[in-house]
């Protein structure tokens, strides 16, 4: 049988590119994106594809222009032959009182954190449907499920997240494609990683302190989830064990959402 593949969006750092290195060691050929176009970032696909020892292809594609994310599902079919798992991880993130949230930015994240799934997800589905067989796994959020103060495009982008997984899942749900959210709290990425010197100044606090008191307030376990856990979630989510889980999200969040 050929290999299945995977696009993930927003894939050359961070969540992104921890779940196209699980994906690619599962032995799933993998395209990664982002809305450059650098020799890097192709750098980035070679240096996949030969540590897992698969296909990777790195195709450059603006989620916020609708056009372009579905053009990027067709040249991953293009290129690999199927388009079986997406994971719609691509996100942006500001953060303003309502009343002096740029209306630009509003746009921005609304567009690349909840519309860009749609697009992806109305382009991979006819694939799905003709190989009979296909997995939806959108990178959500714990603020999917619940609110914060001043982040209200991404609280509402990643609430949309949930509510698109949802409905996708029982459009789709006779044809053998699933359709589930995961929902991370904290994770320890490279732009997580730089607010941590910021927060300690703006807080006058050590590092250790700074990410308990501060940054995993809400995270029970005061631990930050791990790219390397959301990725083998992805996985997870993309194997046939996951065939009866539909529908639903999935929390890595530290205990957050218990509370």
């Amino acid at each position: 049988m050929a290999k299945k593949t995977a696009v993930v969006t927003g894939s050359n750092s961070g969540i992104g590119l921890g779940s196209a290195h699980a994906l690619a060691a599962a032995g799933y050929n993998v395209v990664i994106n982002s809305f450059t176009d650098r020799p890097e970032d192709h750098d980035l696909a070679k240096e996949i594809a030969a540590k897992h020892s698969t296909g990777v292809a790195y195709i450059k594609a603006d989620m916020s222009k609708g056009d372009e994310c579905r053009a990027l599902i067709d040249q991953a079919a293009a290129t690999f032959g199927s388009v079986d798992v997406l994971v719609n991880n691509a996100g942006i993130q500001f953060v303003a009182p309502v009343d002096e949230f740029p209306t630009e930015k509003w746009d921005a994240i609304i567009a690349i954190n909840l519309t860009s799934a749609f697009h992806t997800t109305a382009a991979a589905l006819p694939y799905m449907k003709k190989a009979g067989w296909g997995r939806i796994i959108n990178i959500a959020s714990a603020h999917g499920l619940r609110a914060s103060p001043f982040k209200s495009a991404y609280v509402a982008a990643k609430h949309g997240v949930l509510g698109l997984t949802k409905t996708v899942a029982l459009e789709v749900a006779e044809k053998h494609i699933t359709s589930n959210a995961i929902c991370p709290g904290y994770v320890l990425t490279p732009l997580v990683e730089a607010q941590i010197p910021d927060q300690m100044k703006a807080h006058n606090m050590d590092r250790e302190t700074v990410i308990r008191e501060v940054m995993l307030d809400k995270q029970a376990t005061k631990e930050f989830a791990t790219v390397d856990q959301i990725g083998a979630t992805v996985v997870f989510l993309a194997s046939d064990a996951a065939a009866q889980i539909t529908g639903t999200s999935i929390s890595v969040d530290g205990g957050w959402t218990a509370q």
